[in-house]
C-alpha cells in the first residue's frame, strides 16, 4: 500500500532553517503530484506547497512564498520542503500528501483533493 514517511522536523529558533523530507513507497512516485500541508493546534489543516510529477510546476501558499521551496527527486522517491527564515507562526505538524490526478495550482490547496497522507512531523519555531 502507499506509504508516505516524513522526517526532518524539530525545534529551531526564529530565522533558522529546516529541511523536511517525505519518502514515498507503494506508488509510481514519478507519476504523482506531491504536496505539503501543516496543522497547528486548534486550527484546520493548511496548504503549504505542491509540486507536479515532473517537478516542472510548483505552487505555494502566500504565507510561505519566498521562504519555502518544494522539490523532488524521482530517483529517490522523495519530496523535500526547504524552509528558511522560519517564524513562530510556522510552528505546526507538517504533512506530506500525494495524488495521481491532482492539478498543481489552486486546486492543490484543497486538502480533500489529496488521496494519500503521511503521519506528519512536528516543526517548532521558538521566538
Amino acid at each position: 500500500q502507499v506509504q508516505l514517511v516524513e522526517s526532518g522536523g524539530g525545534l529551531v529558533q526564529a530565522g533558522g532553517s529546516l529541511r523536511l523530507s517525505c519518502a514515498a513507497s507503494g506508488l509510481t512516485f514519478s507519476t504523482y503530484a506531491m504536496g505539503w500541508f501543516r496543522q497547528a493546534p486548534g486550527k484546520e489543516r493548511e496548504f503549504v506547497a505542491a509540486i507536479s510529477w515532473s517537478g516542472g510546476r510548483t505552487f505555494y501558499a502566500d504565507s510561505v512564498k519566498g521562504r519555502f521551496t518544494i522539490s523532488r527527486d524521482n530517483a529517490k522517491n522523495t519530496v523535500y520542503l526547504q524552509m528558511n527564515s522560519l517564524k513562530p507562526e510556522d510552528t505546526a505538524v507538517y504533512y506530506c500528501s500525494a495524488d495521481h490526478h491532482i492539478r498543481v495550482g489552486v486546486h492543490a490547496a484543497l486538502a480533500l483533493a489529496w488521496g494519500y497522507w503521511g503521519q506528519g512531523t512536528q516543526v517548532t519555531v521558538s521566538s
